[in-house]
């Protein structure tokens, strides 16, 4: 699973693709909502024709419907290990909406007061917040056909600091119990690159637990992978003979987008859903000189 995936346009969707801006950052472009958009219309009216395909997803928060194709997972078993409900959905979902597996995803921090200020009174205790991120996240993993299971741990809260070693040890023992019923299953989880205690503590806690596999937590922050340091970092993980191919993920990235709606319901304005994907192309431009895009980034520690 490492390396990278390019993106191209679909000519039936006919799909306009934004460019970088100066910041390396996308602007938020009518093109990807105008295609997603469409995108939408076309799996409603399969939908509407009784394909079995294509479920329907309701946005947590603002109830609005959204349609996507359910995925047929075949393979190996995956456990991915996930600090918080929307980590998972960010950095990970579309390598899996490309590529289905068998999936269960065990989220730790699952307990939070964290929303959006704009809905900080309708949302006023952390039952109501965790109860809104829970529904988030088994609606963004819901195409994925995936298991879920859930921790009941507290997220940290700023000013943040280092995590207690007590609670990695509490922690990484729940996991074990958790991995030791899924023995068949292959390890995924978060390369901790965003230093946020609760992503750190996931980290080494499923690399005592033999966890070979992991994604980069680039989607939230526009200044990794961008730096020239990083890119080496990521070239010396991966094999030498990795070399890019261009294929259409077009419909994928588009159905990343519905996943991205499901997790960030609560999210405004609208285009805090689309970082991942437009700090994706943003990094993919950088490194490949504009012939496809990083959907998502891997790495193993382990030869292949």
């Amino acid at each position: 699973m490492n390396g990278t995936t390019a993106l191209t346009n679909t000519p039936a969707l006919s799909v306009p693709m934004p460019a970088p801006d100066a910041m390396g950052i996308y602007t938020f472009p009518n093109d990807l909502d105008q295609a997603h958009h469409q995108w939408t219309y076309q799996l409603l009216t399969r939908h509407r024709a009784h394909d079995h395909t294509v479920i329907e997803l309701m946005a947590p928060h603002s109830g609005r419907p959204h349609f996507i194709e359910l995925r047929r997972p075949t393979g190996r078993p995956v456990l991915a290990l996930e600090p918080h409900h929307d980590d998972f959905a960010l950095s990970a979902s579309g390598t899996f909406l490309a590529h289905p597996r068998p999936l269960t995803v065990a989220t730790v921090f699952t307990r939070s007061t964290s929303v959006h200020p704009s809905l900080e009174d309708a949302y006023s205790t952390e039952s109501a917040v965790s109860h809104l991120r829970d529904r988030e996240g088994a609606a963004a993993l819901a195409p994925l056909a995936a298991a879920r299971l859930t921790l009941g741990h507290k997220d940290a809260e700023p000013p943040y600091r280092p995590y207690d070693q007590r609670r990695l040890a509490q922690i990484t023992e729940e996991l074990r119990a958790i991995v030791a019923a899924h023995p068949d299953a292959e390890l995924l989880a978060p390369a901790a690159v965003t230093r946020h205690p609760d992503h750190l503590l996931v980290h080494d806690a499923a690399v005592r637990l033999g966890c070979r596999w992991f994604w980069e937590d680039l989607a939230f922050w526009p200044t990794y992978a961008l730096a020239d340091c990083d890119q080496q970092l990521f070239r010396a993980r991966t094999s030498p003979a990795l070399v890019p191919k261009l294929v259409d993920i077009t419909s994928v990235v588009l159905d990343k987008v519905t996943v991205l709606r499901m997790h960030g319901s609560q999210m405004h304005p609208a285009r805090k859903m689309y970082r991942p994907i437009r700090h994706a192309w943003t990094t993919a431009a950088d490194l490949l000189a504009g012939t496809g895009t990083y959907a998502e980034r891997f790495y193993r520690t382990e030869s292949l």
